[in-house]
């Protein structure tokens, strides 16, 4: 069999075919570009931001999230049925552009024919069950979004437009296909190398040669017809996301993950800070609008909207689109709801689900920024008084700075003005400095440094708080003024490596402090206690322990630090129970975004709902390793009505406990 019978049996193999063939075709290319080229324009918008920099890595992260479908597939049934789709249309490609590769060229114009012999048999059916394959994931698909219909899935006319075309598309190239071999084919043994077509084939074989070949003509006209309207309305309709989601994943942010755009607020020229209206984000955000494909993803991992607040991350990003694309001078702020705004705890589980590489968190950081540093508004009175106090005392919890320390005191431990040779500078944090509960956790991590032989030297009252809840509420100013401090003690006393039990610390040292000049190696408490158990210098006795373990999104999807914390607690004797949202799904304590400093006054409570998935475990002991998250699991153990069944502790009591002496 000849591939150029393929496609133009019946048809002709000529010009007379070719030229009106791909007039349609350019055309369809045409109507393409123009689409794109008037979205370039609304993106064009958004501030300027090098998103092409180190090229190759990009590239390779594109094409391996592209080809694998690695994002997508991550939620499984849904992810499964669009990989293969995907996959299947791929080859389906591919084998078009091969065999108008031949018949086309090589085959018209030099006589030179490369699908033949066994690679064209292979060809034959790989392309037949790629078909197949890609009907059926349609099918899946369908279901799904018209006879299942998961909350909160929207659909629209675009969803039926492109579930019904490329259905007809796939369908009638089998049709196409069936004609011709019900003619050409049936009954020779080149017929089973086309499984589903010879299906069609042997149903299509009572219609006559004269009925199949103009079923045939006809069908293919049609066919040819679809194909170029599924280019042409690509940039008009959902379609759009196979290039924009594509191009996003080539896009997307090779920085520290999490870290967000530090502000210059001694810019004179700067007329407002944050974001009002699309043209103060960047052409990056206003893209992310376009690569949206509303799989809703990240509503459906959003702590905020499943505590029934009116925040989706999902209609965040659509509400940028419509406003940057209808109505650009519009207020970006009034038209998604400043509640929606301050529901967010940027724990980040929106953006580490998101298979099109949207970034939701730092579109509403900027707009909380401007509610905050242009119109001086926030959540509640609650958080106004905390910011105050942080002015004054350096902390949000109203003490007086001189007592910062004294908790270290009783325990001998020296601050850097008194002995700055010291090992390791912990970096205490607010709650660890004053909080009664997490001072417990605190005092626990000195007795391991001091079982493990590391001087540990603090700050003390020269110690302020990093900053961190002011900056993820908006207050970029008050987190400039903070960090500016303590990068000048931290510098002035030579440390050489900091470490935190609190994971916003850490974050914040880690990433954030490198623009203001902090250059000094930070770590997190679990990872420098693995490393001393993993050394032998720390040495705990393992005691049974029914536990559950919660990753704090700061250490987790912030970070990517999972195993260590679990390597501790078996260490401990843990036997961890794992929650259903754990690791990078885990489930938000609600103190993220410096949601720690205000109430939550609207819909159910975020830490209530996470220490009853702890409850469902039957565990014990909820652990945790973040100071907010400790504080609010204590709070919604006793709002879940949960004390005596279930008790929140930090890691680093845990391991106190243990200590071999």
């Amino acid at each position: 069999m000849e591939a150029s019978r393929e496609i133009y049996w019946n048809i002709g193999h000529g010009w007379a075919t070719l030229l009106p063939m791909y007039l349609l075709a350019f055309g369809a290319i045409g109507v393409l570009v123009y689409g794109f080229m008037r979205g370039v324009k609304v993106y064009r918008q958004g501030k300027a931001v090098n998103r092409i920099d180190r090229p190759v890595e990009r590239l390779v992260l594109a094409l391996k999230s592209v080809l694998f479908q690695s994002k997508v597939i991550r939620v499984r049934w849904p992810g499964l049925a669009h990989g293969l789709f995907f996959w299947a249309f791929f080859l389906l490609f591919i084998g078009t552009l091969l065999i108008m590769g031949q018949a086309d060229f090589m085959d018209l114009l030099f006589g030179i024919k490369f699908l033949k012999g066994t690679f064209y048999l292979l060809f034959s059916v790989v392309l037949d069950i790629a078909g197949l394959a890609a009907i059926v994931s349609m099918g899946a698909m369908f279901v799904r979004r018209y006879v299942l219909r998961p909350e909160g899935l929207e659909t629209s006319w675009e969803d039926a437009f492109m579930h019904g075309m490329l259905f007809v598309i796939l369908f009638t190239g089998f049709i196409i296909e069936g004609a011709r071999m019900a003619v050409t084919e049936l009954g020779t043994p080149l017929s089973y190398w086309s499984p589903v077509g010879l299906i069609f084939a042997k149903a299509m074989a009572g219609m006559g040669e004269d009925g199949l070949r103009a079923l045939h003509a006809g069908t293919w006209w049609f066919h040819l017809l679809l194909a170029v309207t599924f280019i042409a309305s690509i940039p008009y309709t959902k379609f759009r996301h196979i290039f924009t989601t594509s191009a996003n994943m080539f896009l997307v942010d090779l920085g520290p993950t999490g870290k967000l755009t530090t502000i210059d607020m001694e810019n004179e020229e700067a007329e407002s800070f944050g974001a009002v209206q699309v043209a103060d984000l960047t052409w990056k955000d206003i893209f992310d609008t376009d690569a949206c494909t509303k799989c809703k993803r990240c509503q459906d991992r959003c702590p905020a909207w499943a505590t029934d607040k009116p925040l989706s991350p999902m209609k965040v990003i659509n509400q940028i689109g419509q406003v940057a694309f209808q109505s650009p001078e519009a207020s970006l702020i009034e038209t998604i709801g400043k509640d929606a705004l301050w529901s967010c705890t940027t724990c980040r589980a929106c953006q580490d689900i998101c298979p099109a590489g949207i970034e939701h968190v730092n579109k509403i950081i900027e707009m909380r920024r401007n509610m905050v540093l242009m119109e001086g508004e926030f959540p509640g009175e609650e958080v106004m008084t905390a910011m105050e106090q942080t002015e004054v005392n350096g902390n949000p919890l109203g003490v007086g700075y001189a007592s910062r320390g004294e908790w270290a005191e009783k325990l001998g431990v020296k601050t850097l003005a008194e002995d700055p040779e010291v090992d390791i500078l912990y970096f205490v944090g607010c709650y660890s400095s004053f909080d009664k509960r997490n001072i417990a956790v605190a005092t626990s991590f000195i007795a391991l440094c001091r079982a493990a032989g590391i001087k540990v030297g603090i700050l003390g009252k020269e110690e302020k708080c990093c900053g961190e809840p002011m900056r993820k509420m908006g207050n970029e100013y008050l987190y400039q003024t903070m960090a500016a401090e303590n990068i000048e003690m931290i510098k002035g006393y030579g440390v050489k490596k900091i470490v935190t039990t609190c994971p916003h610390c850490y974050n914040t040292l880690a990433k954030d402090y490198r623009d203001l000049g902090l250059e000094t190696e930070v770590e997190s408490y679990v990872v420098f206690l693995t490393g001393l158990l993993r050394a032998g210098k720390l040495k705990v006795k393992a005691q049974d322990l029914s536990c559950t373990y919660h990753d704090s999104c700061y250490l987790g999807r912030h970070n990517a630090i999972y195993n260590e914390p679990r390597e501790l607690i078996a260490a401990a004797g843990g036997r961890i129970t794992e929650m259903e949202r754990c690791a990078d799904q885990s489930f938000c304590c609600s103190a993220g975004g410096g949601r720690i400093l205000a109430e939550e006054k609207l819909g159910n409570r975020i830490n209530i709902k996470r220490v009853q998935m702890a409850a469902e475990t039957r565990a014990e002991t909820l652990i945790s390793n973040c100071p907010f998250c400790l504080t609010m699991f204590e709070d919604g153990v006793k709002g879940a009505d949960l004390e005596g069944r279930l008790r929140a502790r930090d890691i680093a009591e845990v391991l106190a406990e243990r200590l071999e002496v």
